[in-house]
């Protein structure tokens, strides 16, 4: 054979070859892929079986979407209360080693108009006007007395500074650190709605003029997880069991396989994550911003304010001189000279005005300081947990009845508490799910928690005085730690407090109702600008200085994949 012939020949039986082994390596990889699509190895039931069984599914999960208005902190080691200035050398910003997860935090203070969408919704579902709804709207306004001195001429700021829209971008001031989470409580709920509106699960029942938003008929987020036709009475025209509705143009709207004839849960992946306020371990992390630094010894604590630096003018050749943040510069210096040294910050600030921190974050030092979930206390005690501290938990359960039903919040059930300083609020929302404390049955055997109230544990509980061997049932007054004035509780026909004092010997301020903020505000000097420095007041007040910012807990991994960190939009 001619040897050009059959050199042709073994190009061609050599390609062949090649291409089989191509088909063969497809087909395989093809089969593999529909095998892990469409079925498990522990089960072999495919996807499409559970779907059409009305079984979850979690193969659609595209990943936790970043919440409107919030940035991601990504979770990491930190040196705790580490302050630059600690002129008092007290035990209150003592220096320990933190670790923090990841979550979201809004990169902005609580706005005016953001509180006021919050008012007038329950103001709608809960209207004044009707005896039954008359504590509900009240409780939840912000003290706008707040802004009154006796030698101050402030009343213009009493009248405006929350409803004006000369104000609507200035953070909301005047909210006690209960209103501020109950705020968060309700943009769970807001949010939540909105979602699985847009996803066409829900009707949207604010223009239909079948339904009324209002008392116990509106949106709760648990109660739809746990019993989803305890709202609206079960009426199909709110919702249609899942099932997708005809969407307008732009609308995003789920697949019909994935949710057809049942409701959504937790492991479909479309509910967010509930809202709520920082923790105080969180906040500081967040503020101090370390993931700007490069050297270790700076990320173990050595940042002095939100901002890279040690002063607090700007040295950018553009805004030189300029102040890095809102705050009281001197006595009788709110803003500065007038004309070309002046900030523009007498009092606060409409939000972002300044620089974010290396995080996304506006004012972590300035304008206002912040309410933080925990519990005030003098020393974060790290010798019980160095991971993702936090002082505060109260562990409860849904009440269930004697049907087996998870009890729903209405009227009848309606609880009101008085306050320490005589004002009125509900428990809890009708419409909402009922949570009572855990019982020490529920705790039984288990060694990471023993009981609901943890609040003062190790710390004030009867476990850490000399009658730690008693029952707290035994006892007919529990011992107290922190001598903090106790406010008689009697209570009028009318529901509200009789004002009486408690004309006992008094040592301290700190109690279980103590809540720490954080940061300094419009009104401070530049000491408490550092991120580390911790105030506290009680749960029930509120100041001209103080505002607040929501959280949520980031699920999965603490970080994105480092690989693909470079093309992840942080929004």
């Amino acid at each position: 054979m001619n040897p050009k012939v059959e050199m042709n020949m073994r190009i061609v039986k050599s390609r062949v070859n090649y291409l089989f082994i191509a088909l063969f390596a497809i087909s395989l990889v093809s089969c593999h892929n529909r095998k892990h699509e469409n079925s498990t190895s522990l089960t072999g039931w495919s996807s499409k079986d559970k779907i059409s069984r009305g079984f979850s599914d979690g193969t659609n999960y595209k990943g936790q979407q970043t919440p409107p208005g919030m940035v991601l902190i990504e979770g990491g080691t930190f040196t705790m209360g580490h302050v630059q200035d600690d002129v008092l050398f007290d035990w209150n910003t003592t220096p320990v080693d933190m670790q923090v997860r990841s979550f979201y935090m809004d990169e902005t203070e609580v706005t005016n108009s953001e509180y006021l969408f919050y008012l007038e919704w329950l103001s709608q579902v809960y209207p004044s006007s009707e005896e039954q709804n008359k504590h509900i709207y009240k409780s939840a306004l912000p003290d706008t007395l707040v802004w009154r001195h006796t030698l101050g001429a402030n009343e213009l700021l009493t009248e405006n500074y929350l409803r004006h829209p000369s104000y609507a971008d200035y953070p909301v001031v005047g909210v006690s650190w209960l209103q501020a989470t109950n705020y968060c409580k309700w943009r769970s709920n807001i949010i939540a709605e909105k979602v699985l509106m847009d996803k066409g699960i829900l009707n949207d029942i604010y223009s239909d003029d079948s339904l009324k938003v209002d008392g116990n008929n509106h949106f709760d987020i648990a109660t739809y997880l746990v019993n989803p036709y305890a709202l609206y009475e079960g009426d199909s025209s709110a919702y249609k069991k899942g099932l997708p509705v005809a969407r307008k143009k732009g609308q995003e709207r789920a697949s019909r396989d994935e949710f057809s004839g049942r409701h959504v849960k937790i492991s479909d992946g479309i509910v967010p994550t509930k809202f709520r306020l920082p923790s105080e371990a969180e906040w500081e992390y967040a503020a101090k911003a370390y993931v700007e630094n490069r050297e270790y010894n700076n990320i173990r604590g050595r940042k002095k304010y939100a901002w890279s630096g040690k002063y607090t003018r700007n040295k950018s050749t553009k805004f030189k001189g300029d102040q890095m943040a809102n705050f009281k510069q001197g006595r009788g210096d709110y803003s500065g000279v007038a004309g070309w040294s002046n900030d523009g910050g007498d009092i606060t600030m409409p939000i972002r005005s300044y620089d974010p921190n290396a995080y996304g974050l506006y004012d972590m030092s300035g304008n206002v300081a912040e309410w933080v979930s925990d519990v005030y206390r003098p020393i974060i005690d790290t010798d019980a947990n160095d991971f993702n501290y936090y002082r505060g938990n109260v562990f409860t359960k849904p009440m269930i009845d004697e049907e087996g039903k998870v009890v729903i919040v209405d009227y009848e059930t309606l609880e009101y508490d008085t306050l320490t300083n005589g004002k009125i609020i509900p428990k809890d929302l009708p419409g909402s799910v009922k949570y009572i404390p855990i019982t020490k049955r529920d705790a039984y055997m288990r060694n990471n928690y023993e009981k609901s109230y943890n609040i003062d544990t190790r710390d004030g509980d009867l476990a850490s005085t000399k009658l730690y061997d008693k029952d707290e049932d035994e006892l007919a007054v529990k011992p107290r730690m922190y001598n903090s004035p106790i406010t008689p509780s009697n209570i009028g026909e009318s529901g509200l407090r009789i004002q009486e004092y408690d004309d006992q010997v008094r040592t301290t301020l700190i109690s279980n109702e103590s809540r720490v903020y954080k940061g300094g505000s419009w009104k401070d000097r530049e000491f408490w600008l550092d991120p580390a420095q911790r105030r506290h007041l009680p749960e029930y007040m509120a100041t001209s200085f103080i505002g607040f910012r929501c959280a949520t807990d980031k699920l999965g991994p603490m970080t994105y994949d480092k690989r693909k960190r470079t093309t992840e939009k942080i929004r």
